[in-house]
């Protein structure tokens, strides 16, 4: 959620050309965490409370990992983490895989 806020407020104020160029620069992990935001919300049917990007790792030369924890709360009202890890070439940028862990430790 906090990463759709951040994307929509850099469009807004670069079309109203009150940015400078540090703050237009959109980091390499963006395109990753808008789907790891995605996929968790479809997969858990949740609310994303907090987003953080742990890193990213280089599993083989034909693929990388970009690691997430998302903070999320469902219908009921239980909160509890949801680890992401994206795996995509990072050649191509063609997504391989995306894979969740569940925890209730904040």
């Amino acid at each position: 959620m906090r990463m759709l806020i951040v994307a929509l407020m850099t469009v807004v104020l670069s079309l109203s050309g009150l940015t400078t160029s540090s703050a237009t620069a959109i980091p390499d992990y963006a395109k990753w965490g808008i789907i790891a935001v995605k996929e968790t919300q479809t997969k858990y049917n949740v609310d994303i409370l907090d987003y953080k990007h742990i890193g990213r790792t280089s599993l083989t030369a034909d693929q990388s990992r970009e690691q997430f924890k998302l903070w999320v709360r469902n219908k009921d009202g239980k909160q509890f983490a949801v680890y992401v890890n994206v795996d995509f070439n990072p050649s191509t940028q063609q997504l391989k895989k995306v894979q969740f862990t569940e925890s209730d430790r904040r």
